[in-house]
């Protein structure tokens, strides 16, 4: 996970995640990951519009952001 966190931190790339809170709750976020720590790493989050910590042991899955594609012309 580090790895790909740090490839996506070096690109400045978005990544879309599927994370499980504190409490249980899953949720699927677009983040921009900004530092990275031993076990967690701050990012950008989409869904909240803040930076938030997040630990590297509650993500269940991590891939890139598809691009979007205007197609107005």
């Amino acid at each position: 996970m580090k790895y790909i966190l740090r490839k996506h931190m070096e690109k400045n790339a978005p990544l879309e995640i599927i994370y499980l809170s504190e409490h249980g709750k899953i949720t699927q976020r677009k983040i921009q990951v900004l530092e990275i720590y031993p076990g967690s790493f701050h990012a950008f989050c989409f869904l909240r519009q803040a930076k938030r910590t997040f630990k590297m042991s509650n993500i269940l899955s991590a891939r890139p952001v598809k691009a979007r594609f205007d197609r107005s012309g």
